[in-house]
């Protein structure tokens, strides 16, 4: 008998015997319990945080409307989710203005943005929303320079920075997120209506949610000032500064709306990690791991950008592509209306007009 033939023998008398085992199961013998136990709570680790990862990151703008012909205004346009709200809708062929106080860091996100989506009609214009010298001068230069404006994006905004006044004097997160914003869309809103259907699309955060309108001190002169209570109000007043525009442009043909990003990987945190540095190294990782990417984030931009027959929705509030209900500070009709009323005056409105 041959070699081959006395081994073919031998393994079937093994396994009559039940002594043969086959190779796989060898292995599996070799490992233990606990260690099976291990590798499978990992694998289920692993599979809990793809989903999580997955659903965190939201809702996604399936719209492939084109913009052909269409100019779109972006403040803040040349980083985070300004960048990406940018860049997408350069790629549907709108004319992109990117509005920044950075100029260099503007040009180089345009460069990029031109290269990305073949569209060369990017434009990067100067913008500082805490100055409303600034705000004033840009929308003046716009309107002679600029035939149409079909979407405004009011994107631009600082989070939870240290006290500070703006060259007006006014606490600098009310005055860049709220301020800047409001006198730049009533400034450009005469251009905005020559273009109906047009759209205002202002970046506000769920962290409206138990902010407040402090009518009685702004600046935060006869409280302590606290970042996070600042960057409420000016989140606040993002919502109900859409709700009251939408309520005076109504039968227009303008539509106003209000979102909330998501929490996202964007510069906006830095002024946290410069506060807190340990907190911030522990939640570096996690914060990699689970947050919106910027590109995520400003699918809710672009959905209320570009989704189809949105103008019936004019007022509301969105999240993850969807119309969402804002906490109940920001569906006061009456302190919506009185913010306007203490906006204008405080940016001197009245007097351009």
């Amino acid at each position: 008998m041959t070699k081959q033939g006395h081994n073919a023998v031998e393994r079937l008398v093994n396994k009559e015997a039940g002594l043969y085992q086959p190779r796989t199961r060898r292995m599996w013998e070799g490992v233990n319990s606990s260690e099976l136990e291990m590798y499978g709570v990992a694998a289920l680790a692993v599979i809990g945080v793809v989903l999580l990862r997955n659903w965190l990151a939201g809702g996604v703008c399936r719209s492939k409307a084109l913009l052909h012909g269409k100019t779109v205004l972006i403040t803040g346009a040349n980083t985070g989710i300004g960048k990406e709200t940018a860049r997408d809708l350069a790629g549907r062929g709108a004319r992109v203005i990117m509005a920044c106080r950075d100029l260099s860091r503007a040009e180089r996100a345009a460069d990029e943005i031109r290269q990305s989506t073949g569209n060369r009609n990017v434009v990067v214009r100067h913008l500082d929303l805490a100055s409303l010298s600034s705000v004033r001068q840009f929308a003046k230069s716009y309107i002679c320079s600029e035939e149409r404006l079909d979407i405004l994006i009011n994107n631009a905004g600082v989070m939870m920075c240290p006290k500070s006044l703006t060259v007006d004097g006014y606490e600098t997160q009310f005055a860049v997120n709220h301020l800047g914003h409001f006198l730049l869309t009533t400034l450009l809103l005469e251009r905005l209506e020559c273009c109906v259907p047009s759209r205002v699309i202002t970046v506000s955060s769920m962290t409206h949610k138990g902010g407040k309108i402090h009518f009685e001190d702004l600046n935060f002169n006869e409280t302590p000032y606290n970042p996070l209570t600042s960057y409420r109000q000016s989140k606040l007043a993002n919502i109900l500064f859409a709700k009251e525009l939408a309520h005076r442009v109504k039968g227009s043909g303008v539509s106003s709306f209000s979102l909330h990003p998501g929490v996202i990987r964007t510069e906006l945190g830095r002024h946290m990690g410069s506060r807190h540095p340990l907190l911030y190294c522990l939640l570096y990782l996690p914060a990699v791991i689970l947050l919106k990417t910027p590109r995520e984030g400003a699918q809710t931009s672009i959905y209320c950008a570009v989704a189809e027959d949105l103008e019936k929705k004019s007022g509301c509030y969105f999240s993850d592509c969807t119309v969402k209900e804002p906490a109940p500070e920001g569906k006061d009709d009456l302190v919506a209306l009185k913010l306007w009323e203490l906006s204008t005056q405080l940016v001197g409105y009245a007097k351009d007009k």
